[in-house]
């Protein structure tokens, strides 16, 4: 039998997951101190490419290539964007992890389809402090376009998820995080990297100017300094509308672009230049789209790559939506190019 202080408990949790789910997503008060929180989503994806480049879960720049053999069609149906996390808050001390699955792939399609829990979030926050993995400060992810396709055009995206330690104040945020010398000896990044960002906010959206230093290290032993920029936000328009855009340029390199572009080719440090545009228009209360397009080109490996999409989404209920989307991915410098139809429905949990 229930004591009467669990009974309240249970009842208290009950109300607070109740209200939560208007919110996208569930909240368990288990004391004036201590809330548990979870939230996430159960996405279907059905894509359809033709072209030159395979299907892949998300374009990587650097990946985009033609297989051997003639132009291929392919149909993909998965679930893998679906994801959960939960929050744990106590005080002024807040915890936060979140896993999705995708590309992580155990089992195959022949028969099971299995994938594995794929860590994308793990962080401590404490006052002005945030310690742990999430989206690196340099990136703003407010300017992130509404795609159906996972990441969107992410070739012109600031797009890196890593372990870091970052201080706020204000608008200000300073940061140290997880160093990779993507094209070099990454066994010998001794110094981590460091990223200063301050975002502008109002009431017609936000805009964020961030800086980028790190220390490289080749594979003839040596030591080179990298430096890059990013401006970013999003703006609001008419209505409901906003317009996003991102563009970053220097030695950012694997910042930028998943992997369109290497921080070190040979002994040499190079300069990437990525941008991203995106109009969000709402044509009815629940029915919205979003033109997007995204590109990035680096100076010595000559890589160079885009992608444009357009889509369709309307919500069915207030956390359940359905989309299409017709997009086209290209690597310029091998003279390659998919197109790419997407349906999908998604359930905010």
């Amino acid at each position: 039998m229930l004591n009467t202080k669990f009974k309240k408990l249970l009842l208290a949790s009950s109300i607070a997951v109740a209200a939560g789910a208007a919110n996208a997503g569930y909240e368990i008060k288990l004391s004036e101190e201590d809330k548990i929180s979870f939230g996430g989503y159960i996405k279907v994806d059905a894509r359809y490419v033709s072209g030159d480049i395979a299907y892949q879960d998300f374009w990587l720049g650097s990946a985009l290539a033609a297989p051997a053999g003639e132009d291929k069609s392919q149909v993909n149906l998965n679930a893998n964007e679906s994801r959960f996390n939960m929050k744990y808050t106590h005080g002024d001390v807040m915890g936060f992890i979140e896993m999705d699955f995708i590309n992580s792939g155990q089992g195959n399609e022949i028969i099971s389809n299995s994938v594995a829990p794929r860590l994308r979030h793990a962080f401590i926050k404490y006052q002005n402090w945030t310690v742990g993995q999430t989206w690196s400060t340099f990136m703003n992810t407010s300017a992130l376009a509404e795609t159906l396709d996972f990441a969107g055009a992410a070739m012109g995206e600031v797009f890196v998820r890593h372990t870091q330690v970052r201080y706020t104040n204000g608008g200000l945020q300073l940061s140290i995080e997880n160093p990779e010398s993507l094209g070099g000896d990454n066994s010998e990044d001794s110094v981590p990297d460091f990223v200063a960002r301050y975002n502008f906010k109002g009431d017609w959206g936000n805009v964020s100017v961030s800086g980028l230093a790190r220390q490289l290290s080749t594979n003839g032993g040596d030591t080179e300094s990298a430096f890059g920029y990013s401006l970013a936000g999003r703006i609001k328009t008419v209505g409901k509308d906003d317009f996003r855009f991102q563009y970053s340029g220097g030695e950012v390199g694997r910042y930028v672009g998943v992997v369109s572009a290497f921080d070190l080719v040979g002994e040499e440090v190079e300069e990437t230049t990525a941008y991203l545009a995106s109009y969000r228009h709402f044509w009815t209360e629940d029915t919205r789209s979003t033109l997007t397009y995204g590109k990035a080109e680096a100076d010595i490996s000559n890589l160079e790559s885009s992608q444009w999409s357009v889509n369709l989404i309307k919500n069915l209920t207030k956390q359940l939506s359905v989309g299409v989307e017709v997009g086209k991915i290209e690597r310029e410098d091998l003279d390659i190019d998919s197109s790419y139809a997407q349906a999908s429905l998604k359930y905010v949990l």
